[in-house]
């Protein structure tokens, strides 16, 4: 992995499009007050050198998909020599049930975050294909139930106000 220096107005231009992944060049040249040819670079860069890898909306599924199972799955993994965790996780993130992949430090390895469309999905995937991986020595299984907060964003509707009204 590569040190990447950016300076205060790349930090900038990758705030603005984290908020708001519709932020044109124009949009943030106006923010930031800068050349929308300066800003155009700067974005071009950042998707050229896989600091930007994609642009997406936050939905929130659990409106939507409200029988999908996600879990989140705590892996002990023995390392091979000169490799370490990286050809284990790539055996596992190329799975497409596996949302995200993170190696970890304590009692477990890699945490793995996967979907299904209903918990024997979830457990085949986790006993068929996860628990065959060479170097998989165990796991652990979370079920997500509910999801509160994602991405820094509230997922539940939060009511105006939990104060008690004041009568005089």
């Amino acid at each position: 992995m590569i040190n990447y220096k950016i300076d205060e107005t790349g930090i900038s231009i990758l705030e603005i499009l984290t908020e708001n992944a519709k932020a044109t060049a124009e949009d943030i040249a106006k923010q930031l007050d800068i050349p929308v040819k300066s800003a155009a670079r700067y974005i071009k860069k950042f998707e050229d050198d896989r600091i930007i890898l994609g642009y997406r909306a936050n939905i929130n599924w659990q409106r939507i998909r409200q029988h999908e199972v996600v879990a989140l799955i705590e892996v002990k993994v023995t390392p091979e020599r000169k490799v370490g965790f990286d050809s284990v996780a790539e055996a596992i993130y190329k799975f497409p049930e596996v949302l995200s992949l993170s190696l970890l430090s304590g009692g477990y390895d890699l945490l793995v975050q996967v979907t299904g469309e209903n918990l024997r999905e979830v457990a085949l995937f986790v006993s068929e294909k996860l628990a065959t991986i060479h170097g998989v020595q165990s796991t652990v299984s979370h079920f997500i139930l509910k999801k509160y907060k994602e991405d820094g964003i509230i997922l539940v509707d939060q009511p105006n106000s939990k104060r008690l009204p004041l009568s005089p």
